[in-house]
C-alpha cells in the first residue's frame, strides 16, 4: 500500500496554545515539535500493523519543518520545508492508495474547538466550495480525491472528528482531546494518545476498502471571506478573481484543482494586506 500523511500540529494531544506550536517558542515548542513526530510514527507503526505501506510524509504546520527525523521510522520520505506550492497536500497527486491526516484541527469559527481556524487566520475567515463551508480536512480531501485518494485516518480533537464525519463518514478519527474552551482542552496524555492513534490507524487500513475518495464534482465556485478588507484588496489583483464585497471574493473554475490552487495563490498574496503597522 502507498500510503500519504499530511501532517499538523494544532491536533496534537495536550496542545492547546498558539505558543507551544509557534517555532519562533524556545520553550515549549520543542517538547511538542516531538509530540507531533511521534504522533506520526505511531500512526505509520499502526497503519503497517494492517499492511505493509510505502509512505510519504508532507510537514504541513506553520514553516514546515517541524518533524523530527530520530522519532520517525528509517524507510520513509519526507517533504520538509516552506513554502510548498501545493501547502498541505504538497506531493498528494503521486498515486497513493490511502492518506491520513495527523494533528488536524476544526476550522475557523467552529465552536469549543482547539486553536480553530482555516489554512491562515490572518487571512481567511470563511472559505466555501459550491456552498459549502470547508475547512482543511475538507478543503485537502477534496484535492486528494481528484487523484482518487481517499483519507482513511483523523488525529485530533473531538470537534475536528464531528465536522468531518459529515462529508467522510467513512474516516477514522482518533480523538486524543477535546476542547472545553478555545485555548484549553481536556486531553489525553501523550502515551494514551500514541496507542490510540497506532490502533485506529490499524483499523482504518485494514477498512480500507469502505472508504471513498471525496469530491466537488464539476464546474466548481470558490467564495472567500476574507479576514480584512486590505487582505482582500490584494486577492482581488489575481485575474480571475471578483469582488462582491469588501471582504468577499468569488473564483469560479471548470474542476476543484484549479480552484484549490486559486485558494492557495490568494492566501498567499492576501498575506501581503494582512499585516498591520
Amino acid at each position: 500500500m502507498k500510503l500519504y500523511i499530511s501532517c499538523d500540529m494544532e491536533g496534537t494531544a495536550g496542545l492547546c496554545s498558539w505558543e507551544q506550536c509557534d517555532p519562533n517558542n524556545t520553550t515549549e515548542y520543542p517538547i511538542y515539535r516531538r509530540l507531533m513526530s511521534r504522533e506520526v510514527r505511531a500512526a505509520i507503526e499502526g497503519a503497517r500493523a494492517a499492511e505493509p505501506c510505502d509512505v510519504l510524509v508532507n510537514d504541513a504546520h506553520s514553516r514546515m519543518h517541524n518533524l523530527l527525523f530520530d522519532e520517525l521510522p528509517s524507510d520513509i520520505r519526507v517533504l520538509s520545508g516552506y513554502r510548498k506550492a501545493l501547502s498541505m497536500v504538497q506531493g498528494g497527486d503521486e498515486g497513493f492508495d490511502g492518506a491520513f491526516f495527523t494533528g488536524y484541527h476544526a476550522g475557523i469559527g467552529v465552536e469549543r474547538a482547539v486553536l480553530a481556524h482555516t489554512y491562515s487566520p490572518n487571512v481567511l475567515y470563511g472559505v466555501r466550495i459550491n456552498g459549502v463551508e470547508c475547512d482543511e480536512t475538507l478543503l485537502n480531501a477534496a484535492y486528494l480525491g481528484e487523484f482518487g485518494v481517499p483519507v482513511l485516518l483523523l488525529t485530533g480533537d473531538e470537534a475536528l472528528c464531528t465536522s468531518a464525519r459529515k462529508h467522510l463518514p467513512w474516516v477514522r478519527c482518533a480523538q486524543v482531546k477535546r476542547s472545553t474552551d478555545y485555548y484549553s482542552t481536556d486531553s489525553l496524555t501523550p502515551a494514551a494518545a500514541l496507542a490510540l492513534i497506532a490502533e485506529t490507524a490499524r483499523e482504518a487500513v485494514s477498512c480500507r476498502a469502505e472508504a471513498r475518495p471525496f469530491r466537488f464534482t464539476g464546474s466548481v465556485t470558490l467564495d472567500i471571506e476574507a479576514a480584512s478588507v486590505e487582505a482582500a484588496d490584494y486577492m482581488a489583483l489575481i485575474p480571475g478573481f471578483m469582488r462582491p464585497g469588501g471582504r468577499s471574493l468569488r473564483f469560479s473554475a471548470p474542476h476543484y484543482v484549479a480552484a484549490f490552487q486559486a485558494l492557495i495563490a490568494a492566501m498567499r498574496i492576501g498575506r501581503g494586506g494582512a499585516d498591520r503597522a
